[in-house]
C-alpha cells in the first residue's frame, strides 16, 4: 500500500508540477483513508471508538472531496498530469 512516505521525493521537488502532484496524491491517500474509517464507523465495524463524532468526520471528508475537486480543476487548467489510482500513483512516486 502506498503510504505518504512515498510522496517525499515529489514533495521536495524543484518542479512545482511534481510538487503539486505529491500535494495531490498526499490529500488523496488521507481522504481515501478517512473514507474506509467511515465507512467502518457507519457500520459498526470500527476498531476503536472515535472522539469525534461521524458528522465531524463526515463534514471533514466532504471538505478534503472539495479540495481534491479543486486541485483536479486546477491540473487541468495548467496542465499537470495527476495519477488516477494506487497503482500510478505508485509508479509516479520513485521513492516506494
Amino acid at each position: 500500500m502506498l503510504g505518504l512516505r512515498n510522496t517525499i521525493e515529489l514533495m521536495n521537488s524543484n518542479d512545482f508540477k511534481e510538487r503539486f502532484v505529491a500535494e495531490y496524491v498526499q490529500t488523496k491517500i488521507r481522504y481515501d483513508a478517512l473514507h474506509k474509517m467511515l465507512v467502518k464507523y457507519k457500520a459498526g465495524t470500527l476498531s476503536f471508538t472515535p472522539q469525534c463524532s461521524y458528522e465531524l468526520l463526515t463534514e471533514q471528508a466532504g471538505f478534503m472531496g472539495q479540495y481534491l475537486h479543486c486541485l483536479e480543476v486546477r491540473a487541468e487548467i495548467e496542465g499537470v498530469k495527476l495519477p488516477d489510482s494506487e497503482l500510478v500513483f505508485s509508479k509516479v512516486c520513485k521513492n516506494e
